[in-house]
């Protein structure tokens, strides 16, 4: 008769005691890093839409993402692998897409989470009186050992 009171005891225990879960937080020190990486990004991917730009600046890009890297973008034909997305870029390239028409990234918000960001974004265009404002845009990029593990965009 004891095993089943002993039973009852752990079981209600487990019932009545505080679980205290602690997620990890984010550190300033990480949010910074994470930003540098994001902000490197766009910097690179601005230097790969000007005219005259090299299959090196597309390779400067693709440095900062992990071997397993997979772009995602539903409207523009679902998920593709870092090799799908560097062919794209250098056919971009040798087919004159990167023309310095976009000629700045407008960071409108960031949201850092522990190994994720997401941006809001638009691009800047040339414009007649100066650059013309694109739509806004969503992205989330996925962080893994200081590399981009997946970008998803949400536009």
């Amino acid at each position: 008769m004891k095993k089943p009171i002993l039973a009852h005891f752990l079981i209600f225990a487990l019932f009545i005691t505080p679980v205290y879960i602690h997620a990890q937080e984010a550190t300033d020190a990480h949010k910074d890093s994470l930003k540098t990486i994001i902000d490197q990004y766009y910097t690179l991917n601005l230097s790969v839409f000007q005219s005259g730009s090299t299959v090196e600046d597309i390779d400067a890009i693709f440095a900062m993402f992990t071997e397993d890297f997979t772009y995602v973008h539903p409207k523009y034909g679902g998920t593709y692998t870092r090799e799908n997305l560097y062919n794209g870029y250098v056919n971009n390239q040798k087919n004159g897409g990167y023309n310095g028409k976009v000629v700045a990234f407008k960071r409108e918000n960031m949201i850092i989470g522990l190994n994720a960001v997401v941006v809001e974004k638009r691009f800047m265009t040339k414009g007649e009186n100066g650059p013309i404002a694109g739509k806004l845009e969503m992205t989330l990029f996925e962080i893994r050992k200081g590399q981009i593990s997946r970008i998803l965009e949400y536009w």
